[in-house]
């Protein structure tokens, strides 16, 4: 079920208004759709790297040459779009993709029932000091494609709701249309696949402070919403939202399917193994 950007975003203003956090939630497999929204989300998102984390791999695998991450949202989508009854379904787009002309893409993902996208893979998880990232900046392949590619979308009356790495990168993405500025701070720790390397919650609340502030400076009307790295579990959201101002909710991937599904199976196959004979 597509919405319209406008429809999409007053359901996100009242839930803000209502005093509700907005949440977003990654799903890799339909049954994750389901039942996220089942348990009131906001937003689903489709992207490759649900299906790698899904399939008991790292999130950041959909960062490498394992398969054409665009076909892979197309095929995802066929999987978990009509499963969802009332939820917006933004796709991940990899904006940086040399062999597909973006703004027939786009029509193409509204023609198909996505309300919305999000820059995803993103070279933005790649680090900007390194020379990799130079060379891809260099070459034609960095963060201003991604750029460019929000605000086609915006354009085309989708919901945009972009990763931000840093400051400047929210200012960017703010002004080419962003309605929905997602604050990330990297791969998600925690579980059997989560990354160990993250800043600490007191570091993330400060960076994400910065990405909202600089959105805003921008247009007062964005929203800014906190994703990954130390934010994992709820309590980890709540710390963000307590420390920060105007943040309004938290989007989660590896938070809201892989880490439950980890938890539930591991114990439920326990319980079963603990019968009597």
């Amino acid at each position: 079920m597509e919405f319209t950007r406008d429809e999409s975003l007053s359901r996100l203003t009242d839930t803000v208004s209502q005093g509700e956090p907005i949440i977003g939630a990654g799903a890799g497999t339909g049954m994750s759709a389901k039942f996220a929204e089942r348990g009131g989300v906001d937003l689903l998102i489709i992207y490759n790297s649900g299906r790698y984390r899904m399939n008991g791999r790292g999130s950041l695998a959909g960062l490498l040459p394992y398969g054409d991450a665009n076909e892979i949202l197309i095929d995802m989508g066929r999987q978990v779009l009509p499963v969802v009854e009332d939820t917006p379904v933004l796709a991940g787009v990899n904006g940086t993709d040399p062999f597909r002309q973006m703004d027939v893409f786009i029509e193409d993902l509204k023609r198909r029932g996505f309300s919305g996208v999000q820059n995803f893979p993103t070279v933005g998880l790649i680090d900007e000091g390194s020379q990799f990232r130079q060379n891809i900046e260099e070459t034609g392949m960095g963060y201003g494609e991604e750029v460019d590619m929000i605000q086609e979308a915006a354009e085309q009356d989708m919901l945009t709701c972009p990763y931000v790495f840093s400051e400047e990168q929210a200012r960017e993405m703010t002004e080419a249309g962003a309605d929905v500025v997602v604050s990330h701070m990297g791969l998600t720790t925690s579980g059997d696949i989560g990354a160990e390397t993250a800043l600490d919650l007191e570091a993330a609340a400060e960076r994400v402070q910065a990405h909202h502030d600089a959105a805003k400076a921008v247009n007062e009307d964005v929203m800014v919403i906190c994703h990954g790295g130390p934010i994992a579990w709820p309590e980890d959201a709540q710390y963000v939202l307590d420390n920060t101002e105007g943040v309004v909710g938290f989007f989660g991937a590896s938070s809201l399917e892989r880490l439950p599904t980890e938890e539930a199976i591991e114990n439920q196959a326990r319980e079963f193994k603990e019968m009597e004979v």
